[in-house]
C-alpha cells in the first residue's frame, strides 16, 4: 500500500504540474492548480473539491508569525505568552487593548473542579477595539490554546513544548487543531481592515479566546462582561481550518453547522468476588456491556429520522486481574445533537437506560454525571450566512466557496449565539490540505490526518492568505449597513 500511495501521490504532482502547478514549498508564490475551464489533462484534474484557478500566497511576516505560533503552543487556560503576542499585535494597529478578560471566572471554576489554581492558570482573553465612526460593531474571534498531543507533522518548526494541562496533567503539547491559522488569519484581517479604513466605518471588536478545546473560554469572557464591559457587536464572525479541504476553498453550513457536545460519566455500582464464583456477585462488567448496547436504542428507536444524534462510549474501564470481579466499572460517553429537545431526549434516555439495567440485575443505582459546562450547538444565522458568504464568493470565486453538510463536532464559539442580546454569528471553514496529498486521498481512499491528529500539518502558506482575503471580505461587506 505504501508503494501504491507513494506512486499515486507522484501520479497528482505530474498531473498537477501539467496543469501549469507546482508541489507546495515554504514561502512559495501563486500556485496555479487547473485550468479555470476544468480540462482533463490529468487524472488529478479529474479529481472533485480541488479548488480553481492560482492559489493565494500569505505576506511573509504572516507565515513568520504562524510557524512561531505552532513552535510555541499553550494549553487552555494557560495561553500566557500567545495573549501577550495576540495583544501586542493589535495595540501596534492603534486598537484599544484589554488582557485578561475572564481570569476571575477561570480561577473560581478552577478552585470548585481541583480545588487549586495551578501556577501558570488563569483567563488569558483579549480583546481590541477600534472605533472607525458611526456604523455597525463586527466582533471577530480567533482562538488561542493548543492540544496534550505530541507534534509529528513533521515541520522543521514542530513544537517541542512539554506542558501541564490546567488539571495538572504533564502532555506534550501541539496546535493540532490550527489554532495556529486561526490566530494568524485574525492578525492578518486586523491589518488589512485598519490599512482599508478609509473603506468603511463602524466599530471593529477583535476577541483573542482562551479554552476553545476544553468548550470554557467563550464562557469565561462573556461572564466577565465581554458585552458589557466592550461594544455590542452586531455580528460575530469566525472561521475554523479543515483538514477535509484543500487549501484556497472555503465551505460553510446554514442553520446548524456544529453540534451540541455533552459529556456522560456513569459509574456502574456492582458486588465484586472471584471469578470462578460468578453466581456469588453482581457483575459490573456484565451490566455496563448491556448499558453500552442498550443505549445504542436511543439513537436508532428513539431519535427521529430527520434529526441527527450520537451517543458514543469512548471509555469502559473496570476491573485488574483475570480472575476479580470488580466492584465498579466507569464508562465515559460523548453525547452529540444539534436542537435543544433532541439533547434532552438523549440525556434523559442514558439516565433511564442506565438505571434500568442496573435494576435488571439486581444491582444498586448507578452514579450519573452529567457535566454542567457542555458546549451548545454552532448555529450560523441562515441570513447573515448568505450574506457572508456571497461577498466572499464574489472574491474568491463561486467554485472556491461551497455549502456542506454540518458536522457533529463542537465549538464554543456558539455561546456568543446564546445570550440574551442574541447576536447573529456565522463560523465558516477554511481549507487546509496540501492539493497534493488531496488528491491521492481523493483517488486512492486513504484518509487525510483529521483535527486533533498528530500528524496534521496544513498548507498554511495559501490557508492563511485564503482566510485573510475571506474574513477581511465578509467584515467589509457587513460594514456597509
Amino acid at each position: 500500500m505504501m508503494i501504491r500511495r507513494s506512486l499515486l501521490v507522484a501520479v497528482m504532482a505530474l498531473g498537477l504540474a501539467a496543469c501549469g502547478g507546482e508541489k507546495p514549498e515554504e514561502g512559495g508564490g501563486p500556485r496555479e492548480l487547473r485550468p479555470d475551464n476544468g480540462a482533463a489533462v490529468s487524472t488529478a484534474s479529474a479529481v472533485t473539491g480541488l479548488p480553481v484557478g492560482e492559489l493565494r500566497s500569505a505576506e511573509p511576516s504572516l507565515v513568520e508569525l504562524y510557524k512561531k505560533l505552532h513552535a510555541n503552543p499553550e494549553l487552555s487556560f494557560r495561553e500566557v505568552e500567545t495573549s501577550k503576542l495576540m495583544a501586542s499585535e493589535l495595540r501596534s494597529l492603534g486598537f484599544t487593548v484589554t488582557e485578561g478578560l475572564g481570569d476571575a471566572w477561570v480561577r473560581e471554576k478552577a478552585m470548585k473542579d481541583i480545588g487549586e489554581v495551578k501556577p501558570g492558570v488563569g483567563g488569558y482573553g483579549v480583546v481590541g477595539v477600534f472605533e472607525n465612526g458611526r456604523g455597525p460593531t463586527i466582533l471577530i474571534r480567533a482562538d488561542m490554546d493548543g492540544l496534550p498531543v505530541p507534534d509529528q507533522s513533521g515541520f522543521d518548526f514542530a513544537s517541542k513544548v512539554v506542558s501541564q494541562t490546567w488539571t495538572g496533567v504533564e502532555s506534550p503539547v501541539m496546535h493540532a487543531c490550527a489554532h495556529d491559522i486561526h490566530m494568524t488569519v485574525w492578525v492578518g484581517t486586523a491589518r488589512e481592515l485598519i490599512k482599508n479604513k478609509d473603506k468603511w466605518k463602524g466599530t471593529l471588536v477583535m476577541i483573542a479566546q482562551p479554552a476553545e478545546e476544553i468548550g470554557l473560554g467563550a464562557q469565561a469572557m462573556l461572564a466577565d462582561g465581554l458585552y458589557t464591559k466592550f461594544p455590542t457587536p452586531d455580528y460575530n464572525l469566525a472561521l475554523h481550518v479543515s483538514a477535509s479541504a484543500p487549501a484556497g476553498v472555503i465551505n460553510y453550513s446554514s442553520g446548524f453547522a456544529l453540534a451540541n457536545v455533552d459529556s456522560v460519566d456513569i459509574t456502574v455500582k456492582g458486588a465484586g468476588g472471584h471469578g470462578a464464583y460468578p453466581h456469588t456477585t453482581r457483575d459490573p462488567v456484565l451490566i455496563g456491556s448491556h448499558i453500552v448496547v442498550a443505549l445504542q436504542s436511543l439513537v436508532s428507536r428513539n431519535t427521529n429520522p430527520l434529526e441527527s444524534a450520537v451517543v458514543t462510549v469512548g471509555s469502559f474501564k473496570a476491573g485488574a486481574k483475570h480472575n476479580i470481579i470488580a466492584d465498579e466499572a466507569e464508562l465515559l460517553i460523548t453525547v452529540r445533537s444539534y436542537d435543544d429537545a433532541t439533547r434532552k431526549m438523549l440525556l434523559d434516555g442514558i439516565k433511564r437506560i442506565a438505571e434500568g439495567q442496573a435494576a435488571a440485575f439486581g444491582a444498586p443505582a448507578p452514579e450519573i454525571k452529567i457535566e454542567s459546562d457542555y458546549t451548545p450547538a454552532t448555529y450560523n444565522d441562515p441570513e447573515l450566512t448568505e450574506r457572508a458568504m456571497k461577498a466572499v464568493a464574489k472574491k474568491l470565486g463561486q467554485d472556491n466557496v461551497r455549502a456542506v453538510p454540518p458536522v457533529m463536532g463542537g465549538e464554543d464559539f456558539s455561546q456568543f449565539a446564546r445570550t440574551d442580546e442574541k447576536i447573529p454569528g456565522v463560523i465558516f471553514w477554511l481549507g487546509a490540505v496540501n492539493a497534493d496529498k488531496y488528491a491521492a486521498s481523493q483517488i486512492d481512499g486513504m484518509p487525510l490526518p483529521s483535527l486533533h491528529s498528530p500528524l496534521f500539518g496544513p498548507d498554511y502558506d495559501p490557508a492563511i492568505a485564503t482566510g485573510v482575503e475571506a474574513m477581511t471580505t465578509a467584515a467589509m461587506d457587513l460594514f456597509k449597513d
